[in-house]
């Protein structure tokens, strides 16, 4: 469901009826009907109709060229996220200079290459999880912005929400983030509240965008009016919204937990996407299908078995058949490590593998 294909021949018409049980149509793209009468009505309003002035961005570097680029733009955001919320805690203000600053070189590092900082992004630290979360959450803000084509001043601002929209989590009880058995009412209402510290953190400091709090307000609203603060519905949640609340749901699945395991992105994408997912309830359906586009079945940085039973780690993605990325293979088909590691440009791939079920470091075959 993720690639696609155009029917164009009665062979493919009996093999789909032979091993399919379920096909879904993209009535837009059909090539022999000049109107659809399945559309039930008009089509329906998207946040994606309100980009207006699309960039095209060019990939300027290969990713081996842009890591050690990519990669100094994370240790300097990490320097300035520890210091950031070390302020927080001490009740103190931000500086926000040096957090737009931080933003600005990773954006640069995105807009040439976006693929090394999502490959780095899969390596972050797991010590500090508000940390971690805070810098995946900007970098793939930053990615999903850049191909929506959006300006360059909307990718910074997409940058520094990624960054600050959970800092109100740190006035929020540890043992409370960190609880494995599931929350009371009570409990669920403190964590919520989340959301309006950071807002009021966020309105204190000065030097950030002017909307920027109220964008902070945004991630946990959801289209069908089930969200918080507010409840707000559709179109109110606008794009920036629509884009925070989809990365920030991306982030939380496919990251570890105290109460569960990461999901692949795969399983993650399926939970988005699939017949019983958030796609259209939750999230703006044509928003969750950019998404897929723009990462791929098999994200940078994940962990997958091929049909040849080696492991590998996808080290970019291939837009035009989305099922075979490129794959750097690191271990062979018993398990043992391949040295060197060798490159598949379009490698077939059996399964995604869930975080932490492969002894593998990638930080050793990228740093």
């Amino acid at each position: 469901m993720y690639q696609g294909f155009v029917l164009s021949s009665q062979a493919q018409l009996d093999a789909l009826k032979k091993y399919c049980k379920h096909v879904f149509i993209d009535t837009e793209k059909g090539a022999d009907v000049s109107a659809n009468p399945f559309s039930g009505g008009p089509k329906l309003p998207s946040v994606l109709d309100t980009i207006k002035n699309k960039v095209i961005y060019e990939q300027k570097t290969e990713v081996k060229q842009e890591l050690p680029a990519a990669r100094q733009a994370q240790i300097k955001t990490a320097v300035v996220l520890k210091d950031m919320f070390g302020s927080i805690q001490a009740g103190k203000v931000l500086d926000a200079p040096r957090v737009r600053d931080a933003v600005t070189s990773m954006t640069d590092s995105v807009v040439r290459n976006p693929d090394a900082m999502l490959l780095l992004a899969k390596m972050k630290e797991t010590s500090e999880h508000t940390l971690d979360r805070a810098m995946g959450v900007s970098i793939y803000m930053l990615t999903f912005g850049r191909f929506l084509h959006l300006p360059r001043e909307q990718l910074d601002l997409l940058g520094l929400l990624g960054l600050l929209q959970d800092v109100g989590m740190l006035r929020l009880p540890a043992d409370l983030l960190n609880k494995e058995e599931g929350l009371s009412e009570a409990e669920l209402k403190v964590c919520k509240s989340h959301v309006g510290h950071s807002v009021a953190i966020l309105e204190k400091t000065t030097g950030l965008p002017p909307g920027l709090p109220a964008l902070a307000a945004l991630h946990h609203e959801r289209v069908d009016g089930s969200g918080y603060p507010r409840g707000l519905k559709g179109g109110q949640i606008g794009l920036i919204g629509g884009i925070a609340g989809l990365i920030d749901c991306f982030d939380a699945l496919t990251g570890l937990r105290p109460y569960r395991q990461a999901l692949s992105p795969s399983n993650a994408l399926n939970m988005l996407y699939g017949s019983r997912g958030l796609r259209g309830t939750q999230f703006d359906g044509p928003l969750v299908e950019q998404l897929i586009q723009c990462i791929g079945i098999y994200p940078v940085g994940a962990i997958v078995e091929l049909h040849t039973n080696e492991i590998g780690i996808v080290i970019a993605p291939n837009p035009v058949m989305r099922l075979y990325p490129k794959v750097m293979v690191v271990l062979d088909s018993r398990r043992n490590r391949l040295k060197p590691a060798k490159i598949i440009e379009q490698a077939g791939i059996k399964r995604s593998l869930e975080q932490g079920s492969v002894n593998i470091d990638t930080s050793e075959f990228f740093l």
